[in-house]
C-alpha cells in the first residue's frame, strides 16, 4: 500500500511506520516544516491544505496533535482542541477534493470522548461526555466528515493509555516506583482502559485492511483495569512496593484539570468493534503487556 501518516515522529507514529515500511509498504510522512525530501510532504495544519500532494495514496493515517500532558490554562486547551480539529479538518477537505481520494483515513481520536464514568461499561456507541476533553474529542472526529461525506472509510481510533516504555504513562510512572515511591492515585477505584504500543499498531494496520471497521472504533485492551489494580500489577512486574498512594487533593493541586481528566477520571472501555472484526490481541492482559515492556 502506499500509506500517508501524520504525527510520524510521535510515540504511536515513529513505531507505526517503521512497521509498515518493514511489511513492504511505501510510507510517506506529512511534515509540518518545509522539506526537499521524497519521503515527505509539507503542510501547514492551519491553513488549507493543497489537495494535488494528497492524490495517489491507498490510505492517509493521521495522528499529529499537541500533547495533552502538562498543566493546562486556557492557552494550553486551545492548543490541544485546535491542533487536533483545525488540523483534521484541512487534512479531511484536501482529501475530499482530491480527484484520486485514499480508500481509508485513519484518524486518532481518544477515550476522552467519553469522559468520567465511573464503572459504566462503555462502547463506541455510548454517548459523549461533558468535559473539555470529551467536547474537544467529539469536535475532532467531527471534523472528518469532508472525507466521510466524499465516500472515503473513515476509522476514528478512540486510543486508550498507550503502554510503552518510549513515552507515555508508563515513563511517567517507572522512576517512583522503581524507587518503592508508586502507590494508587485518588481512590483507586477508577478505571483505566489501557493498551499495549504493539497492539496500537496493530489495531492501526488491522483498520488499513479491514473494510468492516468505520468510525470510532476503541482501541483498547479487552481487559481494563482500575487503577489499584494497575498500581498492584505494575509494582508486581517491578518487583516493589506500592505503598505510597496520592490523595485526589494532591493530584489536583499538582496538575490541576489535567488531573481530573486523565487520572481521577474512570472510562470502562470495551473495544467491541475491534473483538467484532476479530483483531487478535497480543496482550490483552495488563501483566503479559507490562512483562513485554519492562523485561526487554
Amino acid at each position: 500500500m502506499n500509506i500517508l501518516v501524520s504525527g510520524s515522529t510521535g510515540l504511536i507514529g515513529s513505531i507505526l511506520v517503521s512497521s509498515l515500511e518493514k511489511e513492504g509498504h511505501t510510507v510517506k510522512r506529512l511534515v509540518r516544516k518545509q522539506t526537499t525530501s521524497e519521503n515527505e510532504i509539507f503542510w501547514d495544519p492551519g491553513s488549507k491544505m493543497d489537495s494535488s500532494k494528497l492524490a495517489g495514496f491507498d490510505a492517509v493515517v493521521h495522528l499529529a496533535g499537541e500533547t495533552i500532558t502538562g498543566r493546562w490554562n486556557e492557552e494550553k486547551k486551545a492548543k490541544i482542541r485546535n491542533s487536533r480539529v483545525e488540523g483534521t479538518k484541512s487534512l479531511a477537505q484536501g482529501l475530499a477534493s482530491t480527484s484520486n481520494p485514499p480508500k481509508v483515513f485513519v484518524c486518532a481520536s481518544a477515550i476522552g470522548y467519553y469522559g468520567d464514568r465511573g464503572n459504566e461499561l462503555l462502547k463506541e456507541d455510548s454517548a459523549p461526555g461533558t468535559s473539555f476533553l470529551a467536547e474537544a474529542c467529539r469536535e475532532w472526529e467531527a471534523a472528518t466528515a469532508p472525507a466521510f461525506d466524499k465516500g472515503i472509510r473513515v476509522v476514528n481510533t478512540r486510543f486508550g493509555i498507550v503502554l510503552s516504555k518510549k513515552g507515555g504513562a508508563i515513563k511517567q510512572m517507572l522512576t517512583p516506583f522503581k524507587m518503592g515511591l508508586g502507590g494508587k492515585v485518588g481512590s483507586g477505584k477508577q478505571f483505566y482502559s489501557w493498551i499495549a504500543i504493539d497492539d496500537v499498531v496493530g489495531a492501526i494496520k488491522h483498520a488499513l485492511q479491514n473494510e468492516m471497521l468505520q468510525r470510532p472504533v476503541n482501541v483498547v485492551s479487552p481487559n481494563p483495569v482500575t487503577n489499584e489494580e494497575f498500581t498492584r500489577i505494575l509494582a508486581k512486574v517491578l518487583c516493589r512496593p506500592a505503598l505510597f498512594p496520592m490523595p485526589a487533593f494532591v493530584v489536583k493541586k499538582v496538575f490541576g484539570e489535567m488531573a481530573d481528566a486523565l487520572l481521577l477520571a474512570s472510562a470502562k472501555v470495551e473495544p467491541a468493534k475491534l473483538l467484532e472484526s476479530h483483531y487478535p490481541f497480543r496482550y490483552p492482559e495488563l501483566e503479559g503487556a507490562l512483562h513485554n515492556i519492562l523485561d526487554q
